[in-house]
């Protein structure tokens, strides 16, 4: 017979990458009672389970800044002191356990967000599972930041599933790294559209006509480690990550391309002679899944233009529409990084956290309301800090006020974030 408990809490955040992260730390550093949970067993989401080779983008957010700042704390050697955008998944794993423990969120590992609980519209809370049984935690403000936005999904959150004329959505990529590499001579392709000619040709042609489809691309990032090269180049087309056998197809499909990917490493890219797999993510990359129906729809033209929303509440956001080719390696023709022109930071506004009729209930990272194309730029890890940072403070408001989300102003969320 399963256990079955009950709990409350002023606010409940389901997942724990950059996003979750930050609301949780957020809205427990401004007062709140907090509990975060999280299906794996560290913090940090696809920043650690998921051996995120680098902070890609940025954001105007005081607490990714804080982030950086803590981390390069934690380095050794040459670096330390010295911030960096690259990312050592096991430091960041405790850094980010530290931060929570220091504002007294209480954590919850290894489980999951089941279902959620509902009085009509409002939320109140979720069912979580784990090997101690099922949980109901009634919450007075629910933050998803599952990625995926399970939870806003069970409770009957309206959504649209990856590209709006037909649900495709981006591969799914399983990180690994590789030692063994030779700095002084080594290749870092940092984008689809990095070229490098060697003797033996150019590596991205190459990377086609010698890892199997759907791969077939070279991305190679430093680490902070001397030696070990991070590898984006796993690739999984149709895969819907809402699904546990896509996952698992996609888990597989990923792990038998890696040997590949290293033999071609080997024989065609300089300073990789004698590299070998050292270590892969525990956590499949799931780029894009459901975007939800908020308040306000971000879209293409917004980033484009760099509009600034009256009631916004993220700031200086900034990347390209990073779109992988849903059909196999590379981008998809959406897509643009290099030719990318928009160079001024943009806005989201606080109504895209909000679902269009739900109570008591914040979107948080990639989840939130935004277009396939809009979405392609801001799911990147600094901007969710942003929009978890914004989540965690309009949750602590909520609780402080005993108001409604819709209650609260952008410019009191921007007052106690700071920007």
């Amino acid at each position: 017979m399963i256990n079955n408990y009950k709990i409350k809490t002023d606010v409940l955040v389901l997942g724990s990458g950059p996003a979750g992260f930050a609301a949780a730390y957020t809205a427990a550093k401004n007062g709140a009672d907090v509990i975060i949970v999280e299906q794996c067993g560290d913090i940090g989401g696809i920043s650690t389970s998921g051996m995120m080779s680098h902070w890609t983008g940025t954001c105007g957010s005081p607490l990714y800044y804080e982030i950086l700042r803590r981390s390069a704390e934690l380095n050794d050697g040459e670096q330390k002191g010295k911030i960096t955008i690259n990312i050592d998944p096991e430091k960041l794993k405790t850094l980010y356990l530290e931060m929570l423990c220091e504002v007294g969120c209480k954590i919850m590992l290894y489980t999951f967000a089941y279902d959620a609980i509902c009085d009509g519209d409002k939320v109140l809370g979720a069912t979580v599972i784990n090997k101690s049984g099922k949980t109901d935690i009634y919450a007075k403000i629910t933050i998803d930041a599952t990625g995926d936005g399970d939870i806003a999904a069970r409770a009957g959150a309206e959504f649209v599933l990856g590209r709006e004329e037909d649900n495709k959505m981006q591969p799914a990529t399983l990180m690994f790294k590789v030692g063994g590499v030779d700095y002084s001579r080594a290749a870092f392709l940092g984008s689809f559209e990095s070229k490098m000619q060697t003797e033996k040709g150019e590596l991205q042609a190459l990377a086609k006509e010698h890892i199997p489809h759907p791969a077939g691309h070279i991305l190679t990032y430093r680490t902070t480690l001397p030696g070990v090269v991070t590898c984006n180049m796993t690739n999984c087309i149709d895969v819907d990550g809402t699904n546990a056998d896509d996952l698992t197809k996609a888990t597989l499909t990923c792990r038998k391309q890696m040997d590949s990917i290293v033999k071609y490493l080997r024989e065609f890219v300089p300073g990789y002679e004698n590299c070998f797999i050292l270590s892969s993510a525990s956590l499949i990359g799931v780029r894009e899944t459901r975007h939800f129906k908020g308040k306000y729809t971000l879209n293409e033209q917004d980033i484009l233009e760099a509009r600034v929303f009256d009631d916004y509440v993220v700031k200086d956001a900034h990347f390209n529409f990073d779109v992988h080719n849903i059909t196999g390696a590379g981008l998809d023709k959406t897509g643009v990084q290099h030719h990318f022109t928009q160079q001024n930071g943009y806005t989201i506004p606080y109504r895209c956290l909000l679902p269009a009729a739900k109570e008591n209930l914040l979107l948080c990272g990639r989840n939130i309301s935004g277009t396939h194309i809009a979405h392609s730029n801001f799911r990147v890890m600094p901007i969710c800090v942003g929009i978890g940072e914004a989540a965690g403070t309009a949750a602590a408001i909520s609780v402080k006020k005993n108001c409604a989300l819709t209650d609260i102003t952008a410019n009191e969320i921007r007052k106690m974030v700071g920007i």
